[in-house]
């Protein structure tokens, strides 16, 4: 952690070194103020300062936005409330109401993190790419052109389509509870300005039979042992990862034959039901298991559930020839083994839990190509050329 003093002249010449994801450069003048200097060129002037006994840590702005004679001023107001018992959050509260940076940390994330299972990737996306771009910004003061600005940004670093449609549905919902909550400054919504980008999201990834069976074969000589069986679960059922790796045996209705999953993307419980081979996998499997095992697909090393497969399943399908393959495109496979097996989209999406049939239509080319093979038959018994 060099110590010197800052100037706009060093900031300008300040990068992470090699092998390092950030480092801290502080300031001699002004204690607590530093330059975070991040991997990806990013820089950020910060404060560290105690309170309540505890070690905390303030992000002052950009340091490619503001001079170090703007940094030091607004390290200065911060700590003077600090010590005067107050939030350095706070500290600068602009006639345009709380700033994006404190209103998503401060507000929205506490709100979202009491009902929302996926709130970890609104935080992902706030700390990447919002912060950094609108963080300094006052609520009240953003207009559609800032958004704009913001999405040509993006676009021109080559992000996806769908994470920048991401960060517009963030700002959408931030400023709908914004205004919902009354937040100073806040009067309109300029997300809503903006429409989202369009999204390729034709699925083209299915398993062949001969890609399953190279697949099943490198995942049985994998070193990680649940492996095999997690994966021809999810063959089997066309569940999603997480509800695989969180299965119970209490969730198993062995008389019904039909697996509970208690949570899944809807929110709703929803059952699957099992077939021939997938009740011999679980059968299997609970023979080995101990007694007073609650989850169906253990880490041998912690006893608990995965918390994730990656590697193992990275190198299975390297090995397997496949290595585009992502394991959501198991449950494609699914979809795509009942439907060239002639069974409806309506019970793909049944057996697959989609709420909508409009998300299930994905899987419709697929039976479109069983129609054209069923009237080539007709074509061989009726020739209508001499």
């Amino acid at each position: 952690m060099p110590v010197q003093k800052l100037s706009d002249t060093l900031v300008a010449t300040l990068a992470c070194p090699p092998g390092r994801a950030h480092l801290e450069y502080c300031d001699t003048l002004m204690r607590g103020l530093y330059v975070d200097v991040l991997a990806n060129g990013r820089m950020a002037f910060r404060i560290r300062y105690r309170q309540g006994g505890r070690k905390r840590v303030h992000t002052l702005g950009d340091a490619r936005l503001l001079t170090v004679a703007e940094a030091r001023d607004r390290a200065r107001t911060a700590l003077r409330k600090v010590i005067a018992g107050g939030d350095p959050k706070a500290a600068d509260q602009p006639i345009d109401g709380p700033t994006i940076e404190h209103f998503y940390t401060q507000h929205y994330l506490p709100y979202v993190k009491s009902y929302k299972r996926s709130w970890g990737t609104d935080e992902t996306i706030i700390r990447n790419h919002l912060l950094p771009a609108l963080g300094e910004r006052a609520m009240g003061s953003l207009i559609p052109p800032d958004i704009a600005r913001v999405v040509e940004s993006m676009r021109s670093r080559n992000y996806a389509s769908g994470t920048i449609n991401r960060v517009l549905v963030l700002l959408r919902y931030g400023y709908t509870l914004a205004l919902r909550w009354r937040t100073d400054g806040v009067e309109g919504n300029p997300a809503k300005e903006l429409k989202n980008l369009k999204e390729n999201n034709k699925i083209e990834r299915y398993l062949s039979p001969q890609q399953t069976t190279r697949l099943l074969t490198a995942v049985h000589a994998s070193q990680n042992s649940m492996l095999a069986p997690i994966i021809a679960m999810l063959l089997l059922t066309g569940a999603r990862k997480r509800e695989a790796l969180d299965a119970r045996w209490q969730d198993v209705d062995w008389r019904q034959k039909l697996w509970r999953i208690p949570k899944t993307k809807s929110g709703k419980a929803r059952h699957v039901p099992l077939s021939s081979g997938a009740l011999d996998l679980l059968r299997k499997l609970r023979e080995t298991s101990d007694p007073g095992t609650e989850t169906i697909f253990v880490n041998p090393r912690t006893g608990q559930p995965f918390v994730s497969i990656f590697y193992s399943w990275d190198t299975a399908r390297k090995q397997a020839g496949v290595p585009a393959l992502r394991i959501h495109d198991l449950r494609h496979s699914f979809a795509s083994f009942l439907v060239n097996a002639g069974r409806s989209l309506y019970e793909v999406q049944e057996l697959l839990g989609h709420a909508d049939i409009r998300t299930t239509s994905r899987y419709a080319h697929l039976s479109r190509e069983r129609l054209r093979e069923a009237v080539e038959v007709v074509a061989g018994h009726c020739p209508v050329v001499p």
